[in-house]
């Protein structure tokens, strides 16, 4: 998950660099062509692989993701590179809700205490001075949160089926791409450079591994651990806005890194035991 975090980072600041030249349509069509083409090429697989009695649950799964990343890059265009990550990083809070009321064994009380201690960080890391006109960009964000969140949780249920990771991911970026390039037909297609080829290309290479990375993690891992351990994604994309986009942050927002660093940390020192039991090392 904090290889994911780091990729999924890097996604998010390709996208704060092209988002004055492409529009979110066409960003997020980018994305998911090369993504899908770096796939192919690394599955390697005869055709008869990408068959599955499962596409119900890959369909719903693909949607929300798709919905959620498209609402994720409207929000990376329009507010801070850590805002709009930090708000899209809500998810674990709606995919510890759903755990809690699907499936209340999973939902460990020590591991809700650390989610907590998570999101304070949060709250400490969001800048409360919003601007009227970015709170509309805001409440997007939350709502890639929240799709993001379904989407975690239709990706573990995939997993328990036996899924592939590569083939979780597959249809994703097949659906997104697809979709994606019809509606672009709808919009004025946006100036393409060869210049802009690293970019793009970027984008689709880091947010495939990072999907291919949070996709194993979220299968084989404990959920609210790999919730908390993505939190990682917010510390990586306020790096990067400081570094690459001169986005200089205060000091209560390294506070928040701190306490949402912490809070990791803390969550992966649990770790589950035959009988269900819960130990600490």
């Amino acid at each position: 998950m904090l290889v994911a975090s780091c990729n999924f980072a890097l996604m998010g600041f390709f996208v704060k660099r092209g988002a004055g030249q492409f529009g979110t349509t066409a960003l997020v069509f980018y994305r998911s062509l090369f993504g899908l083409l770096l796939l192919l090429v690394m599955a390697r697989k005869p055709l008869r692989a990408y068959a599955t009695p499962h596409w119900r649950n890959h369909l719903g799964r693909s949607v929300s993701g798709l919905v959620s990343l498209w609402l994720y890059f409207i929000a990376i265009a329009h507010l801070p590179l850590a805002t709009a990550v930090t708000l899209n990083y809500t998810s674990p809070l709606f995919l510890a809700a759903y755990l809690r009321v699907a499936h209340p064994e999973e939902s460990r009380p020590g591991l809700v205490v650390f989610l907590l201690a998570g999101f304070v960080g949060v709250a400490l890391l969001l800048d409360p001075q919003i601007t009227r006109g970015q709170w509309p960009y805001a409440l997007v964000g939350l709502g890639s949160g929240l799709g993001a969140g379904m989407s975690y949780a239709q990706v573990r249920a995939i997993g328990r089926l036996g899924e592939p990771d590569w083939r979780v991911v597959f249809y994703f970026t097949t659906l997104s791409t697809l979709v994606t390039g019809i509606a672009l037909t709808f919009e004025s297609a946006p100036a393409w450079r060869w210049a802009d080829l690293p970019t793009l290309a970027g984008l689709g290479l880091v947010a495939t591994l990072g999907q291919l990375t949070m996709t194993r993690a979220y299968r084989t891992g404990i959920a609210l651990v790999v919730a908390n351990l993505a939190y990682a994604t917010i510390v990586f994309s306020a790096l990067l806005g400081l570094i690459g986009l001169h986005e200089h942050l205060p000091m209560q927002t390294w506070l928040g890194m701190a306490v949402i660093t912490a809070a990791g940390v803390g969550a992966g020192l649990w770790r589950p035991v035959r009988g269900g039991e819960r130990t600490e090392r």
